[in-house]
């Protein structure tokens, strides 16, 4: 068996401080003899297991310090008995979950686990239940869920506490998958139970060496740490990086907004905040590598932010979207979209994925939203693939961008009219900044940051 750092050693290296929460025994919680199945030998292996590893149970937790911030932190110990969850992990969990909701504190997760244990049989299987629904009266109470996925972590451990988390967070080449490695399917590409692979397919955040996790954590917590209520103040409007003028013509506007050479979505992100902390994935299988997604810190102030990067926006974007949304709004932490696509994406494969109720989702995540949005529109606006992202009644405009019901070529195409009427298309359908404000769709054209700022 590799060499795996114990529950407590994985809680050192991320710690300032921990103070244990020890709970007393619930009666009849599989502690005498071998356990509810009566499977020879799970007495022996129990006291083994504690024998070798210190540990009672295979979950230890308590109240924890990362970069000088408060937490409920649990760590598994997968020397006793593989990490496995049994109904005393069970409790210990649940314990976790219950101190996180009547604390307020945001709980993080440092899993490694096998899965449910077997000479527990149903019984521990049950304890899944028991921790999505721990999992689901933290959520509705506020407080953030952060999980580290170490290595390995598979089965229920990883469909519920890994997976169901707000963030997550991977160790490099942790193993990662539902199917443990002893019962995947003869041939299963090993890539995709890994970390990185976990990552390219959208279902983590980030993967991060051991030495950067402790201060990650402590950004991750700095900035999901809010109040729970709606925030009472919008983002603040980027101001414009380009010194472009307002065009003359839609098709100017049109030409100004595709210009290879103006401020893109990473531009404006870098002048924004402080510190970013990205998000990545839509939990179901896909990323949008044109969506920048996250939450970052500006002036000690958490904003999230949902950035398009010009390219045609892919359904897995629009869900990843959607998700940060819900999370901000969930924490009380007010959002920034930028805007700029030619639209959605509308290959087959973009409708083989669920293009128009990712879509749809977006939309519903942004109608939902306690919290106010800001949106800056920096770019391209096409059509609904960038509107799904607007917020309505607080959305401004750069000069060097437009947005329009469609674009203008396609417009004229629909229209049935020559190559050479897409300028006038263009006009037709005032798409320019200064018709935007005019027309009631955008609160201003915001202005080029003044030379030094």
């Amino acid at each position: 068996m590799p060499d795996r750092p114990t529950a407590r050693a994985a809680i050192a290296a991320v710690t300032t401080g921990f103070e244990e929460i020890t709970e007393p025994a619930v009666p009849g919680r599989g502690t005498a003899g071998d356990g509810p199945l009566s499977w020879a030998g799970y007495a022996d292996s129990r006291a083994r297991a504690t024998a070798r590893t210190g540990e009672e149970e295979s979950v230890v937790h308590g109240l924890a310090t990362i970069g000088g911030l408060r937490c409920v932190l649990l760590s598994f110990e997968f020397g006793f008995l593989g990490g496995s969850l049994g109904q005393r992990t069970g409790d210990r969990l649940e314990a976790a979950y219950a101190a996180a909701r009547t604390r307020g504190l945001p709980l993080v997760s440092l899993i490694a686990t096998g899965g449910s244990r077997m000479q527990e049989g149903m019984v521990a299987l049950t304890q899944l239940q028991r921790v999505a629904r721990a999992s689901a009266r933290l959520r509705a109470s506020g407080p953030a869920q952060l999980a580290v996925v170490r290595d390995p972590t598979t089965g229920g451990g990883w469909a519920t506490l890994g997976a169901g988390a707000d963030v997550i967070l991977a160790l490099p080449g942790a193993q990662i998958g539902f199917a443990g490695s002893r019962v995947r399917p003869a041939g299963a590409d090993p890539h995709a139970y890994t970390a990185e692979g976990q990552l390219a397919a959208g279902q983590i955040d980030a993967v991060v060496p051991p030495d950067e996790l402790p201060k990650t954590l402590a950004h991750w917590l700095r900035a999901l740490h809010v109040s729970g209520s709606p925030a009472p103040d919008a983002a603040p409007v980027p101001d414009a990086l380009s010194a472009a003028g307002l065009p003359v013509t839609g098709w100017d506007a049109v030409r100004q907004a595709r210009s290879p050479s103006r401020p893109h979505a990473e531009a404006y992100l870098n002048a924004y905040f402080d510190h970013r902390l990205p998000l990545s994935g839509d939990r179901c299988g896909g990323t949008d590598p044109g969506l920048l997604c996250g939450f970052g810190r500006r002036g000690g102030r958490t904003i999230a932010y949902v950035a398009q990067c010009g390219t045609a926006t892919r359904p897995a974007g629009y869900r990843t979207a959607a998700r940060v949304i819900r999370l901000a709004d969930r924490l009380g932490v007010p959002v920034l979209t930028l805007i700029d696509t030619p639209g959605a994406a509308n290959g087959a494969e973009a409708e083989r994925a669920g293009a128009g109720a990712a879509i749809a989702d977006a939309f519903a995540a942004m109608a939902g939203a306690r919290v106010p949005v800001t949106t800056l529109v920096i770019g391209e606006g096409g059509s609904g693939g960038a509107l799904a992202l607007a917020a309505p009644g607080n959305t401004h405009v750069t000069r060097d961008s437009y947005f329009s019901v469609i674009a203008p070529e396609l417009a004229a195409a629909i229209l049935k009219r020559a190559p050479d009427e897409v300028h006038a298309t263009a006009d037709q359908l005032r798409l320019r900044p200064q018709d935007l404000v005019e027309l009631g769709f955008a609160r201003s054209v915001v202005q080029p940051l003044p030379p030094g700022g």
